[in-house]
C-alpha cells in the first residue's frame, strides 16, 4: 500500500551528547500520512539503525511511543523519538507495519536518512 506517507525530520541534540565520550544523541520527528480510502492502524515498527563504523542495531516493537495509533483516511500521525550513536555519524531506515480495518497486514518503508552531528572532529 504506497498511499501511506512517511515524512522524517532529524536533527542533532547537542545538549544531550556528550562528544568527549563519543556519546551523540539524535532526534527525529515523524509524520505518517494516510492518503489512502481506508481506515488503517499503526501495528509495529522495525529500525535499522548504522552507526559510522558500519555497525548495525536492529530495533523493534510494538506501535511508536507506546501507541498503536488509528489514523482515518486523509488524516496524519505526528510523533517524536531519538536515537543514540557512538560516532558523530549514520543513518536510520525501517518499516511500519500496518493493519487495515479487513485485518489484513502490510509493511511501509520508512525511507533511509542521515543522523550527522553538527560537530567539527580534528
Amino acid at each position: 500500500m504506497n498511499e501511506i506517507e512517511i515524512i522524517v525530520e532529524p536533527s542533532f541534540s547537542a545538549e544531550q551528547s556528550n562528544i568527549a565520550k563519543d556519546k551523540y544523541v539524535f532526534s527525529y520527528d515523524i509524520i505518517i500520512r494516510n492518503n489512502s480510502d481506508e481506515v488503517i492502524t499503526l501495528r509495529n515498527r522495525h529500525w535499522r539503525i548504522t552507526d559510522a563504523h558500519g555497525e548495525v542495531e536492529k530495533v523493534s516493537g510494538v506501535g511508536v511511543v507506546g501507541e498503536q495509533p488509528v489514523l482515518y483516511p486523509g488524516e496524519d500521525y505526528y510523533y517524536s523519538s531519538g536515537a543514540h550513536l557512538n560516532t558523530p555519524w549514520g543513518c536510520m531506515e525501517g518499516s511500519y507495519e500496518f493493519e487495515d480495518s479487513y485485518g489484513e497486514r502490510f509493511s511501509v518503508p520508512i525511507p533511509k536518512f542521515d543522523l550527522r552531528a553538527d560537530v567539527v572532529v580534528h
